[in-house]
């Protein structure tokens, strides 16, 4: 049986075209190229999204600290918020009491947006409220967030780090270095735990989305996979095919696979 895929909007089924055969010059080089340059992007885009929401955070934290100031609000207010927040936005859990308490400290510990849009805002969020919770020296907290850019290090990294003591040492040993122009790579722990942080995805209000999706994507493979292992007279015609019948009814089908089967009589 011949594979068939879909090529268009519609979902129409088609046959799929051969594969080129024989070496292409110039087309490995081509791919990795490709290849680094998708993933350069996929990065950029994580860290514009992290970006944005830690900005949005400080400035909820600033705006916090500028009516307890101006108006007498008291620490009770925070509690209210939390309360309206949630109610407004159910699905983002990053507007909990405590996490509000950590945007009006993030904001106090850093007054100047300028250091947050460059240098703060470029790590993921657990990882600043780790370093408010365990470093109050803002020098210090300085120069654990640029090496945390630097060398990509995950949160279980960055403790480590801090309770081995490496600002005293590399201080000591004039190690330090100056903090890059450059994206983190795109395969180091840093950027991974950035796009699985789970405030990202609720900001976005994709998280029960982009995990059905997942799913989805998992479980296709494994029935190519299967389909493959049992040979001729299957084919796997894609998923979410629509069904047009006598061109009134549509029927959406999410997996949709073809059994080709013969009958065959005895002679008596």
């Amino acid at each position: 049986m011949v594979p068939m895929r879909k090529t268009d909007k519609n979902q129409t089924l088609t046959l799929a075209t051969p594969t080129m055969n024989g070496p292409l010059k110039g087309y490995e080089e081509f791919l990795l190229n490709l290849k680094a340059r998708i993933r350069s992007a996929q990065v950029k885009a994580t860290l514009s999204v992290n970006l944005e929401l830690i900005l949005l955070y400080w400035r909820i934290g600033r705006d916090i600290l500028r009516h307890q100031k101006e108006k007498g609000w008291g620490a009770k207010v925070i509690d209210r918020l939390a309360v309206d927040l949630r109610h407004a936005f159910p699905e983002v859990q990053g507007f909990s009491s405590r996490n509000l308490k950590y945007m009006r400290a993030f904001s106090e510990a850093y007054p100047d947006e300028q250091f947050v849009q460059q240098v703060a805002a470029q790590i993921p969020w657990f990882h600043n409220c780790l370093l408010l919770d365990k470093i109050k020296d803002t020098v210090r907290r300085e120069w654990y967030i640029r090496q945390t850019i630097t060398n990509g290090w995950s949160r279980a990294v960055l403790v480590h780090q801090i309770e081995t003591g490496l600002y005293q040492r590399q201080v000591r040993s004039a190690k330090t270095t100056n903090f890059p122009a450059t994206l983190p790579p795109p395969q180091s722990d840093l950027v991974q735990q950035t796009v699985k942080d789970p405030y990202i995805f609720d900001f976005l209000s994709l998280s029960e989305e982009a995990q059905e999706r997942d799913l989805e994507r998992a479980l296709v493979v494994k029935i190519k996979d299967f389909l493959l292992e049992l040979g001729v007279g299957f084919a796997f015609m894609g998923n979410h095919v629509i069904w047009r019948l006598e061109g009134k009814i549509s029927i959406l089908i999410s997996c949709l696979i073809i059994i080709a089967y013969a009958v065959w009589w005895p002679l008596i």
